[in-house]
């Protein structure tokens, strides 16, 4: 290991650092819990235990402030290693595990069905990152794009019926229940030829 010269100090996080991550972890819960139209700057700044300008310091405005909040990575599975007959089944899986494990993925669709930002931060998520998996294993790549959104309709939906409004019998479907009904679906989005 080499020595450090007598004036360099270990690398300490920078206090805005510390302030940007309160910020963005205040910000993610409000807008998960209360969408983009309730969640208030005012709140989500008490929130981080900061003033509210702070927060505009940072990322100018609401909307500046949601997608840096709702930067989300899907951790997309590489579906050209899944056997093609369970192509469908992975994906559900997948969702699935997304789903429950990542707030923002709910709080960007609450948000998406009644502020524009939203709703391009949610297309730009599934244009960016699931597109192109999708395109990856569609047997005509140049439907890949149409498949991708019916995909995502599907995805959408069920997410939208089971985490942001529950309705009870999609909420109390287990794991297993949803993905036998929603992945022969997606296995035809993905694999079956054009009606």
């Amino acid at each position: 290991m080499a020595d450090r010269a007598p004036s360099e100090s270990p690398a300490r996080p920078r206090r805005s650092d510390a302030t940007r991550a309160a910020i963005l972890t205040a910000a993610r819960d409000r807008f998960a819990a209360e969408g983009y139209e309730r969640a208030t700057i005012r709140a989500i700044a008490r929130d981080a235990a900061i003033d509210p300008s702070m927060v505009m310091r940072y990322y100018g405005n609401k909307e500046g402030l949601f997608v840096a909040a709702t930067e989300i990575d899907l951790r997309m599975p590489d579906l050209t290693a899944v056997d093609p007959a369970g192509l469908g089944e992975r994906l559900v899986r997948h969702f699935l595990d997304v789903w429950e494990h990542d707030e923002r993925l709910t709080g960007m669709v609450r948000v998406a069905v009644t502020v524009e930002a939203g709703a391009e931060r949610l297309r730009a998520v599934f244009r960016d990152q699931l597109a192109p998996v999708i395109a990856a294993v569609c047997p005509v790549p140049d439907e890949a794009p149409v498949r991708a959104a019916l995909i995502g309709s599907q995805i959408i939906g069920m997410a939208m019926a089971r985490y942001v409004v529950r309705i009870p019998p999609a909420a109390a479907l287990g794991h297993d229940e949803v993905v036998a009904w929603l992945a022969p679906t997606v296995q035809r989005y993905l694999t079956a030829e054009r009606p």
